[in-house]
């Protein structure tokens, strides 16, 4: 039992509570284990999976998953942790996500013994009656307990009311599954609690909470988010992964470690000594966490190819085998033919990256994006990853 809970307890945020969890585990049966996922946009990243990954860890001991599709709430948009009402989703753009999210977990989720659901198949049907009924189990001065809410109040921000049923509905669910464990990010707390709420309401025993933490980004400093472009998608090509874990710090890679890697305690406190110490060198930690978390997502050959690559280019200075060759036309900047080839999304973002000393031709860094290159073949590179092996034409030709 005590291994258990220390398995469980691997790099959450907290649990309440940790005596009912006790208890539970107690019963000797497999407990109803739920995490509910919105199907917003159609990539999970890093920061999703930390939670994906505990729900692993209940597989691994014999409990019952359930991966909840909140095709129904998605169209309300969950309201946590935000400053303004969420654009409410159509019916196609959920189910498009849906899709796509099903894919996904199965690359860290065992199949067999996962249950899908849709939250829709009871929230759809409870209709005006039993939403009327579910409306009435909280007070509006309850809800403006959440610290959203209670700011956007205070700063005259409007609130929808179907924003409020949003944790009801949410906590429905947990009603509906008979959930013995929610689990979810720490931004959730306040609806994971409502779920323990309505199910001592609806006469059932109220569900364990466990938080998970946020997973930083690539910067150390704020939650991983597509929105502020420090994320690395699951779905992102190998080379593109490993590159960006391995540009994470060494204190951010220990936290990697914990969060997402298979590791256990034991050998992460191990791995910390070494580098401390200077018997592992800390690149080499953080290939191997690259390797580890690239094999899960794309496999053994890829995370193999990916780790050489990257040696090939940044260890050992080599240009990459597969770049894309361009003939450049007379008078062409380098300015011109970085945005051909769509090496930076734009003329700002381009001249940024060069003044910040990220862009070379061969291995010589220049600031002047106007210039045109005299030499007949040259590389460009724009950052750690992008690579272009330009050939020039002769004058009068054109591309």
């Amino acid at each position: 039992m005590d291994e258990q809970i220390e398995f469980i307890s691997r790099g959450i945020e907290e649990i309440i509570s940790a005596g009912e969890l006790n208890a539970k585990l107690r019963e000797n049966r497999p407990l109803v284990v739920k995490v509910g996922f919105d199907p917003t946009a159609p990539d999970l990243h890093l920061g999703h999976t930390v939670v994906l990954q505990k729900m692993r860890h209940f597989q691994q001991l014999g409990h019952s998953v359930t991966f909840l599709i909140g095709d129904f709430t998605a169209m309300i948009g969950d309201p946590s942790g935000k400053s303004e009402t969420r654009k409410p989703l159509t019916r196609e753009e959920v189910m498009r996500n849906a899709e796509t999210y099903k894919e996904q977990v199965f690359k860290i989720l065992d199949p067999e013994k996962t249950n899908v659901g849709f939250n829709s198949h009871w929230l759809s049907t409870l209709g005006s009656t039993g939403m009327l009924k579910l409306a009435a189990q909280f007070t509006v001065a309850r809800m403006l307990e959440r610290d959203d809410f209670e700011k956007r109040y205070r700063e005259n921000r409007p609130i929808g009311i179907h924003e409020f049923m949003y944790p009801l509905m949410q906590g429905y669910d947990s009603v509906a599954l008979k959930a013995d464990v929610e689990m979810g990010g720490t931004d959730q707390k306040f609806n994971l609690l409502v779920g323990r709420e309505l199910q001592r309401s609806y006469g059932q025993k109220p569900q364990v909470v466990i938080t998970v933490p946020i997973l930083e980004g690539l910067n150390g400093q704020q939650k991983m988010s597509k929105t502020l472009g420090n994320y690395i998608g699951i779905t992102e090509p190998a080379p593109d992964m490993f590159g960006k874990l391995m540009s994470v710090t060494d204190d951010l890679m220990f936290r990697y470690y914990l969060l997402l890697s298979d590791l256990t305690l034991t050998e992460i406190e191990n791995l910390k000594r070494s580098v401390a110490d200077g018997t592992v060198h800390p690149m080499d930690a953080k290939k191997n966490l690259a390797s580890e978390l690239v094999t899960r997502y794309h496999g053994a050959v890829a995370a193999k190819e990916s780790r050489e690559g990257f040696e090939r280019i940044f260890s050992r200075k080599e240009n990459p085998e597969d770049m894309v060759e361009y003939a450049s036309c007379e008078n062409q900047t380098v300015l011109d033919i970085i945005l051909a080839l769509n090496l930076a999304p734009s003329r700002n973002e381009a001249r940024r990256t060069a003044e910040q000393g990220g862009v070379y031709i061969n291995s010589e860094k220049i600031t002047d994006l106007s210039i045109i290159p005299s030499s007949a073949e040259y590389v460009i590179r724009v950052g750690k990853r992008k690579f272009a092996k330009i050939k020039a034409l002769p004058a009068g030709e054109s591309n």
